[in-house]
């Protein structure tokens, strides 16, 4: 299966299917399942003239090294793997205004996956990670960001600062996260070429990513809970960039 990804479970498939089918090789099911859900992937696959093959349950879990695939693997085209060097062309051929999507050390492949997903629904041209400290695209990663990995760019860097400072270099604005800056979101203005920058898990942006951002922002919490998780944090902001942005 060169050139190609595995994606399993039923949401994710179906996310997949009824989105982007061209990018779907084959589909393979369990062949003892027989359910709507299952019945109504069929239907998409065939419109989409999309083969399919019938697999044991055994079958698909080696086939994904994962047994909690629901009956469910599709194949379908990877998307190519950049690096630093090939940011100078997608930057150049993303739409203007771009918003293009940091995250600084997101190590929980959950996390990443949900945070994929949510750069693909609110407009974000390419996402780009540090290659230490960070999750890749894993399975997992995979499977959570239902489809997301294959279609939305995802550039692992080795030198992050560095590529902030390049990104500078071409007129991007870099609105970092941290929960004690001084102005809140909705202060920002995210109508430009913006780059947002989110911290890891643990401990947040690191010191020296702060420094590269040209503005600060925190989430404003009203509650007793102090801070969210990254992958939440991340929907909550790129939906404030996405509503300003449809304003413009």
């Amino acid at each position: 299966m060169n050139n190609t990804s595995l994606i399993y479970g039923l949401h994710a498939a179906t996310a997949l299917l009824e989105t982007h089918p061209e990018l779907v090789r084959c589909l393979y099911l369990q062949a003892n399942r027989q359910d709507e859900r299952i019945s109504h992937l069929l239907r998409l696959a065939e419109r989409a003239h999309i083969p399919h093959q019938q697999k044991t349950r055994l079958e698909l879990t080696q086939l994904v090294q994962q047994a909690e695939h629901q009956g469910v693997v599709v194949e379908c085209k990877e998307q190519p793997q950049y690096s630093e060097a090939d940011l100078p062309q997608l930057i150049e051929k993303a739409t203007k205004p771009d918003l293009i999507l940091v995250l600084d050390g997101v190590q929980d492949p959950h996390n990443l996956g949900a945070c994929l997903r949510s750069a693909n629904a609110f407009g974000v041209s390419l996402v780009i990670i540090p290659k230490n400290n960070s999750v890749g695209l894993t399975p997992v990663v995979r499977k959570v960001a239902c489809g997301a990995a294959e279609i939305t760019p995802l550039i692992v860097v080795t030198n992050l600062a560095r590529t902030l400072r390049f990104l500078q270099e071409q007129a991007y604005w870099l609105i970092g996260t941290a929960a004690d800056a001084k102005k809140s979101l909705g202060e920002m203005d995210f109508k430009g070429n913006v780059v947002l920058v989110m911290g890891g898990e643990a401990d947040g942006l690191r010191h020296l990513t702060q420094e590269h951002c040209d503005f600060l922002a925190s989430i404003p919490m009203q509650g007793s809970v102090s801070s969210l998780n990254v992958s939440v944090a991340t929907a909550v902001c790129l939906y404030e960039a996405q509503r300003q942005r449809s304003l413009a």
